[in-house]
């Protein structure tokens, strides 16, 4: 058995039996982040703030939320909307909170491209990163079910059907998804389910994994400068913080964290409460229907590049494309071949791939959005998706002829 001194103080006695002041040094007042970073560097933690803004509204709204599909349309929009003291308040905060996330999340993953901060040493942190958006995605769409609106019914119906692989027709695993042929109550409780535990549990596992991967490389820097973490610690240490070349995670790093949050959740609020509309379909607000189907059915605005991906091709081909589509990303360390670490600026070819890729997806984002009937903007998509992949496909022949910087 361990050997114990008597405490003086609550903390000692914690930190006997926690390590916590070992914790706080190795997580906190230890773990060194380069001084040559921007505020880009704070959407990891803006990132962490959203979710946990997500979960709380989310405990509110399960209060009164019925998974029923007699009861879980009149349950979101009259009973939390109306009779709830503030119950439109939390769902506002909900609806914004699901559709910033991904705006934030897209920003952190092209900060991550631009700045190769997936380069060797860090797979790691892009693959748990990758993970996350996965598990988002799935939140997202699982959640977009619950209000049981026409847009959730058809939008759940079309999704679904894409898990029958085309011409294998594989109906009986639809059906075993849905828990039905067509999406009823076996649907939306198992994506209740899947909303409020599973996903939120996976996705506090794949944060504290994808924090743990930051721990060893160590956070990237805008240069892709490499430098001895260790050398540069021990001078800030030596209070030579002038000459060092990293800062402390907290209280410093922190410290420019919550600035950052705190201009966020000014634009955050302002959503809420001036443009909450953009982040709840208006199609949604009339209940699901299974015998009237939309005119145009769409998914939200964070899925429409996938969206767009799929729609131009035949049903075979289409359903490749979007499955090659959202995997690819997880590739992007083993693509690119390039020996440098560095911003895209600084890497020749790499700068027009990265803002080729970056326009494209704002461009299928677009068209995703738009019915499928104006031969001009079908077209636009069909070209942007084909440059998708074309662009994935020259990335390795791109970087591999870089030259070393």
């Amino acid at each position: 058995m361990a050997h114990f001194e008597k405490a003086n103080s609550i903390g000692e006695w914690l930190d006997q039996r926690l390590a916590v002041n070992t914790l706080k040094r190795v997580l906190q007042t230890e773990y060194w982040i380069p001084k040559n970073i921007n505020f880009l560097w704070a959407m990891g933690m803006v990132l962490a703030a959203t979710f946990g803004i997500l979960l709380v509204s989310g405990i509110f709204l399960l209060m009164y939320y019925k998974p029923d599909t007699n009861l879980a349309f009149d349950s979101v929009n009259y009973t939390i909307m109306s009779e709830v003291g503030y119950g439109w308040l939390w769902r506002h905060i909900h609806g914004v909170g699901a559709s910033v996330v991904f705006l934030i999340i897209y920003i952190h993953m092209f900060t991550g491209i631009y700045y190769g901060s997936y380069k060797k040493g860090r797979e790691l942190i892009w693959l748990s990163g990758m993970g996350l958006f996965v598990a988002f995605s799935a939140e997202a769409f699982s959640g977009y079910m619950l209000p049981w609106g026409q847009m959730s019914y058809w939008a759940g119906m079309v999704i679904t059907n894409l898990f029958s692989g085309g011409s294998l027709e594989a109906y009986g695993l639809v059906e075993w998804i849905r828990g039905d042929y067509v999406p009823g109550d076996a649907f939306l409780t198992r994506f209740f389910m899947l909303h409020v535990l599973l996903i939120p549990l996976a996705i506090i596992g794949l944060i504290v994994l994808h924090f743990g991967t930051l721990r060893i490389p160590h956070v990237n820097n805008q240069d892709g400068e490499e430098f001895d973490f260790d050398e540069a610690a021990e001078l800030y240490k030596a209070g030579k913080v002038k000459e060092s070349k990293v800062i402390p995670f907290s209280p410093v790093f922190l410290s420019k964290d919550v600035f950052v949050m705190g201009v966020y959740f000014i634009f955050f609020f302002y959503l809420v409460f001036y443009h909450f509309e953009f982040a709840m379909d208006p199609v949604n607000f009339d209940p699901a229907d299974g015998l009237k189907t939309p005119a145009h059915i769409y998914p939200e605005w964070y899925f429409l590049w996938s969206y767009e991906i799929l729609r131009p091709f035949s049903k075979d081909l289409g359903l490749i494309a979007f499955g090659i589509a959202q995997v690819i990303f997880f590739m992007l360390p083993f693509l690119d071949r390039s020996p440098n670490v560095a911003p895209a600026s600084r890497r020749g070819l790499f700068k027009y791939w990265f803002w080729l890729m970056l326009v494209d997806m704002i461009l299928l984002t677009f068209m995703g959005k738009l019915p499928p009937t104006d031969a001009l903007f079908a077209n636009i998509g069909l070209v942007s998706a084909i440059l998708f992949f074309v662009l994935w496909i020259a990335l390795p022949f791109i970087t591999k002829s870089e030259k070393k910087l």
